[in-house]
């Protein structure tokens, strides 16, 4: 199974994508990983992206593009994968399928977590993160027993900078900008499954396996 996430932020893809990736029995990819493993073995694209990253510049779709053909190269991808967090433009997208049909192993699918944004902004500006260890809560889905105090080691909660409606919203209007194009480009090439991500993780989980289950089948 050769499988890409994508979907809005807050839409649950990080936790999924664990799931489907131990179900499936593939390795989870994700660009972040990615990244650090390079900059951490100081590889010559790690060096190359450290430097772009140390000036505060976006990394070049180019270094990435070298970094994911690298990550498939390599032998644990054999029998299929899962990227998360790549492609996020049309034209990543099509440096994948060229990758791909350059190594005769064409995607089998692209799972949508279709997520409604009134519902993203509650979800993600709704959480509130331990000062001391960094546990998560929210104050509809999952409150602590004492409102804003821990409960594993009494610490202060408080509202990530990056959880705060404003820069919500402007990460909705950056990936509908510039990610979400590529449903569509992927719907033109037969291979997007949309599935709703509302409900419990498992649920959410079950309706994604059985949607690709059944599309692959």
């Amino acid at each position: 199974m050769r499988l890409v996430l994508v979907g809005p932020p807050g839409a649950g893809k990080g936790t999924q994508a664990v799931h489907l990736a131990e179900h499936f029995a593939i390795p989870h990819i994700s660009t972040g990983d990615i990244f650090r493993a390079n900059i951490k073995g100081a590889t010559d694209l790690g060096l190359l992206a450290k430097s772009y990253m140390d000036k505060g510049e976006l990394v070049p779709d180019s270094v990435t593009n070298d970094m994911v053909k690298d990550r498939l190269n390599q032998e644990d991808v054999a029998n299929g994968f899962l990227l998360d967090g790549y492609p996020r433009n049309t034209f990543q997208a099509e440096v994948l399928r060229a990758i791909l049909a350059e190594k005769e192993t064409p995607l089998d699918a692209v799972l949508e977590l279709s997520l409604d944004d009134a519902v993203i902004v509650e979800r993600l500006s709704g959480r509130r993160t331990c000062k001391d260890c960094q546990t998560s809560y929210h104050i509809a889905f999952g409150k602590s027993a004492v409102e804003g105090k821990c409960d594993k080691c009494g610490g202060e909660l408080y509202q990530r900078a990056d959880d705060s409606v404003e820069v919500i919203q402007n990460r909705l209007s950056v990936y509908a900008e510039q990610t979400k194009p590529i449903i569509a480009f992927y719907r033109g090439e037969g291979l997007l499954i949309s599935i709703p991500a509302e409900g419990e993780v498992s649920e959410i989980t079950d309706r994604a396996i059985g949607a690709l289950s059944a599309a692959v089948s």
